[in-house]
Parts: C-alpha cells; structure tokens; sequence
C-alpha cells in the first residue's frame, strides 16, 4: 500500500501535465498562429520561425529544448527533469495532434482570438504550475542566470519575452504585437487563477474590545482556528487582543455580520492570502509548487 502511494501520485502529476499541455497545444493552433501572436520563451521563438521560415514549432520546440535540459542537468531535481522532458515532449506531441485546428476556428477578430489565446494557454500552463511541470524553455535558462549571474528567474524571462516581443513586432507589425501583450496578459492572469484554485482564502485581522467573544464566534460559528496577537495604540497606548484568521472567501460575508452584531465597532481588515497550508485548509505538497530548477 505504501508503494502504491508515490505510483499513484507520479500517475496523477504525468497525467495533469498532459492535460495542460493538451489545451495549450489547442490554444497555440487555433488561436496563437492564424493570428501570428507570440506565446512566449522557446515556444514564441519557434512560432516566429514558424512565420518567417514555414519551420514547425512541434520541431523546433524539442530541439531548442533538448539542449537547454543537458545544459543544465546538473542544477536540477531529477524529478523535474524527467517531467520537463516528459512536458516538452507532451506539448510538442499536441501541437503537431491539433494542427488541423490553424486556420479552422471561423472567429477573425483579433482582439477576441488574443483572449482566447491567452484564457486557454493560461488553463494549460497553470494545470501544470499546479502539479510542478514545467516545458523548459524560459524556466532553464531563467535557472541557469540565477546560478551564475544571481539575476532572477522572473527578470530572465521577462526580458527573454520582451525581446520576442521585439522581434514580432519588427517582423510582422505593431499591431499583433499589441495583440501578444493582450494574450500575454490573459495567461498570467488565468495561469495564476487555476495554480491558485478558484477557492480564495482571506487573511482577516480584527481589533475590538470584545475580541474573545468574537473569536470563540469564529471557532464555533464559522469552524475556524483564530490567533491572538498583542497590539498597542500608537496614540492611546492602550493594549488589546487582535484577532488573526484565515477563512474562505464564502465565509468572508458571515463573518462580517458576526463581527458587526457582537461589535459595531470593531475594525477589520480583510486581504488576500496567496497560499494557505494546515489543518482545515487543503496542503499543498511540494510537488505542487512551481519551482522551475532545485539550485545546488
């Protein structure tokens, strides 16, 4: 039974990964390259060979990655090496599977083909973020700068977009430049949307004289933990308990109505909370953690 575990969980992860890669293979023929938008890191670079030379990016996807994973083995886990191969293999396999798509899809307006490249490619890569898989490409070489120049992931492949994003628009014109930073936008937007889940958290933090009844309120009520923290007026100096408490977006509502009727008068702030760990919420392991290269 304890073997079946980590078969399972490796099952489940290749699984996701393909997935992902199946709707961003969708995404790529029916939207990104009738409309010549830029997807970005080595698959944009493919696409813009793909414009000027007919080269096809499932091709040029494996062979500028190839390299990139030799290059960089060594800073590496080897299970994120395995599945990135497995990932860049898997995208360029559904690429060249949904080829029949360019061109079929009777939608011409540019604007909503950026959006729909974008939702779509941002469902695929955040299905895989969720699981820790990876394509390569900006990831490697992101890994690599970090190692050795101490220049972070983000910026690499920041400034590695924004020269694709150059070279299109010298090429093939402004405006399908201006159409790539729409979809760009729409796949950071919705790859953070499914890597974080559609179940929002809240970190809320009340301050009230009647802090106790509010948090057995909270415990009770709601079946949520609460935490005391000491504070202190900076102008009365007078000390009190103030609550911290992280619920669900859904119980957001309630709790502002039980925070209202045991005191009209407390103060409450209520903020994002980006990832949420323990009991009562669902623990993310660490495979589901995007981390593009385990540096040594």
């Amino acid at each position: 039974m304890m073997e079946a575990f980590p078969l399972n969980r490796h099952l489940k992860r290749y699984l996701t990964i393909t997935a992902g890669t199946c709707v961003s293979g969708i995404a790529m023929n029916a939207f990104f390259l009738p409309n010549h938008l830029l997807s970005g890191g080595i698959t944009g670079l493919g696409m813009i060979l793909y414009y000027l030379f007919g080269w096809t990016v499932d091709v040029t996807n494996i062979v500028f990655n190839i390299p990139l994973f030799i290059l960089a083995y060594k800073l590496m886990s080897r299970e994120y090496f395995i599945s990135g191969i497995y990932g860049t293999f898997a995208l360029s396999f559904w690429i060249r599977v949904f080829s029949f798509l360019n061109g079929a899809v009777p939608v011409t307006d540019p604007m909503l083909c950026s959006i729909a490249a974008g939702v779509l490619h941002g469902i695929g890569l955040g299905t895989l973020y969720r699981v820790g898989g990876s394509t390569g490409g900006t990831d490697i070489i992101g890994g690599i700068m970090q190692k050795f120049y101490s220049i972070s992931i983000g910026t690499t492949g920041f400034v590695i977009n924004l020269i694709l994003l150059s070279i299109g628009a010298y090429c093939f014109g402004l405006a399908p430049a201006m159409y790539t930073i729409v979809a760009y936008f729409g796949v950071a937007k919705m790859s953070n949307v499914v890597n974080d889940g559609f179940n929002h958290k809240k970190n809320v933090f009340i301050i009230s004289n009647r802090s106790k009844e509010i948090a057995e309120a909270i415990i009770n009520r709601l079946g949520r933990g609460a935490t005391y923290i000491d504070g202190e007026g900076a102008y009365t100096h007078e000390t009190r308990k103030v609550i911290f408490c992280v619920v669900k977006l859904t119980q957001v509502a309630r709790l502002k109505d039980l925070v209202s009727q045991l005191d009209p008068d407390a103060f409450m702030i209520v903020q994002d909370a980006r990832d949420v760990m323990g009991r009562g919420f669902t623990r993310e392991k660490n495979h589901n953690i995007k981390r593009p290269i385990d540096l040594q």
